[in-house]
């Protein structure tokens, strides 16, 4: 009755004489009890006439009722499963892999962002302090070689009219809407006025600013003659200090103990200072002009903020620009009143020292460029820590001249000073920083611990499924 798998029709006209036995086909008590006790029955009704027929009369060589074929069929299910299972398994493993390779691209690339911007800051920390360092250098041997302290500012302050050039090629190099000289020109100056540029706003807006910019560095040269570079760039720091106590009374600042400290210890360095030289009246007159340049320096920046706000780049170099061209075109005459009058020293223009003049007005050229633009590369603290490294750099070069004697008064009342400055470099929200940067340690620390516990826990668990798995599997393979 069986027929080999071999010869297995395809369509029930090929088992036609073993139809017409079926009729009358008797089934034995025992193939029949297999039957019923074997799945394959419930396979058998829901199936239709066709395969009920087939597989009672083992075609294609499917006997459900021998225990054999039946284990055959679970194994190869369960190989199936297997196969899905793999499949699956494999699946996550690449998916594992392909997020491992995209989270690796991204720290790499945020890495590759901090880095650069972290070389910018460095970069630009050295090119301010050596730019500051050097201008005094500069500075301090022309004016003690020659008293003329008003002409080398008239001259250095002439020097800011190409600023606004510079800043026009940048804007050719690195903006998608380039615009003409005249409109970019234009467009800048309408901070200053709805005139824009015109006697009524040179005569109000520039040229108070113009006063106290030439009497800042009149003044610090003028100290520059009489004490060393390292105490008059120290004592320039304080002018941070100054800029607080005026913001606090005149724009009513937000008030600020840590800042009112350095304050304190700016005017504590100052008191220090003079009293490191033995209150002699040559350092004490040094040290007063140079925090009166300080002072200027301060009072200079707290008007233009309330007078003028917070200018914009282009603004600023527009602003610097007309500030020079005004005084190449109406102080000209002061220097030379005072040069023929004697009130400074008069040389043939060949007896000049040209370098060190150039040099100190380039050195202040670019100091003053990279304060005002350095914004675009870097932070603005890391711009005022340039200019207050600049204290230890020019000790070394008066030490190493032999300018200065460094003694325990002078560094402590250095050492405040700058102190004082690196106070203010705080934000003003410094002391709810804290309590948010503790809470970030915190929680960054958290998961870290929890993913240790679930790695733990899926350790001991692992083996325990695998064990459970191969006790139940076990069985259905024998």
């Amino acid at each position: 009755m069986i027929k080999p798998s071999d010869m297995s029709p395809r369509r029930l006209s090929d088992i036609s004489p073993q139809i017409r036995q079926l009729k009358s086909l008797v089934i034995d008590e025992e193939l029949n009890e297999a039957l019923k006790s074997s799945r394959s029955v419930e396979y058998i009704n829901n199936a239709s006439i066709e395969e009920r027929i087939l597989r009672i009369t083992g075609y294609y060589g499917y006997e459900p009722w021998n225990e054999s074929v039946r284990g055959e069929d679970r194994s190869s299910s369960e190989k199936v499963e297997v196969k899905v299972d793999g499949q699956s398994a494999t699946g996550t493993v690449k998916s594992d892999c392909v997020n491992r390779l995209q989270r690796l691209r991204c720290c790499l690339r945020m890495t590759a962002v901090h880095l650069r911007r972290a070389l910018w800051g460095v970069t630009m920390v050295i090119c301010i302090c050596a730019s500051w360092s050097g201008c005094t250098q500069l500075a301090k041997i022309t004016v003690r070689r020659l008293n003329v302290p008003f002409t080398l500012t008239w001259f250095s302050t002439s020097w800011n009219c190409a600023i606004f050039p510079l800043y026009y090629l940048g804007h050719l190099c690195c903006s998608k809407d380039r615009q003409t000289p005249r409109q970019c020109f234009r467009e800048c100056c309408q901070f200053l006025g709805d005139d824009g540029l015109s006697l009524r706003m040179l005569l109000s807006r520039v040229a108070p600013f113009g006063v106290l910019y030439t009497l800042t560095s009149y003044l610090y040269l003028q100290g520059l003659r009489r004490i060393p570079a390292t105490d008059a760039c120290a004592l320039f720091c304080c002018s941070r200090a100054f800029v607080f106590l005026i913001s606090w009374i005149v724009l009513r600042d937000r008030f600020m103990g840590v800042r009112i400290v350095a304050a304190i210890l700016a005017i504590g360095g100052i008191v220090m200072m003079t009293y490191a030289d033995g209150f002699h009246s040559h350092s004490v007159i040094g040290i007063s002009l140079v925090v009166a340049s300080a002072s200027t320096a301060a009072i200079y920046k707290v008007l233009f903020k309330l007078v003028l706000g917070s200018a914009k780049l282009g603004e600023a170099a527009v602003y610097l620009t007309v500030l020079g061209g005004a005084n190449l075109v109406f102080i000209s005459a002061v220097p030379l009143i005072l040069l023929l009058t004697g009130a400074e020293d008069f040389v043939s223009p060949r007896d000049l020292p040209w370098p060190s003049i150039c040099g100190m007005s380039a050195l202040l050229l670019v100091f003053n460029f990279l304060l005002n633009f350095g914004v675009l590369i870097t932070l603005p603290t890391l711009i005022s820590l340039g200019v207050v490294l600049s204290v230890p750099v020019n000790a070394v070069i008066d030490r190493y001249m032999c300018e200065i004697q460094l003694n325990s008064i002078r560094v402590i009342a250095v050492s405040i000073i700058c102190l004082g400055f690196l106070l203010l470099l705080l934000p003003e929200d410094w002391d709810q920083c804290l309590p948010q940067l503790r809470s970030m340690l915190y929680n960054r620390e958290e998961p870290q611990e929890c993913a240790r516990d679930k790695h733990s826990e899926t350790l001991h668990i692992r083996p325990r499924e695998a064990k459970n798995c191969n006790s139940k599997t076990t069985p259905n393979v024998q």
